[in-house]
């Protein structure tokens, strides 16, 4: 594949994943999306083969692995727990916060 359509390809794949992480939080679709931007940019001037060029993509793609697959966005219930986005691996998954009473004794 050559170099501009491996970074294209890169590039896309993260703001896939981020699209599909923060689908329903604006903000964070688009700082994201402006986030992702400027790390491409930054590395706008890589000779296409280098080795720094090679690590860039690498990290490309690790990211948008890590954002897809490690970042879990919730909502708070009227319960007051967390209930994850149904659309993840983890539906259904709730995080309940431990009141001030449990905390104390954990100290």
């Amino acid at each position: 594949m050559a170099a501009a359509a491996e970074g294209l390809a890169a590039y896309r794949a993260v703001l896939r994943a981020a699209r599909r992480t923060f689908s329903g939080d604006q903000l964070m679709l688009t700082e994201s999306a402006v986030e992702i931007r400027r790390r491409f940019e930054d590395h706008r001037g890589l000779a296409p083969g280098s080795e720094d060029a090679v690590r860039a993509l690498s990290e490309a793609r690790e990211a948008a692995d890590f954002i897809a697959n490690m970042i879990v966005q919730a909502k708070r219930s009227p319960s007051g727990s967390f209930v994850v986005k149904p659309e993840k691996a983890h539906a259904g998954a709730t995080l309940e916060i431990p009141s001030e009473e449990i905390l104390s004794t954990l100290k």
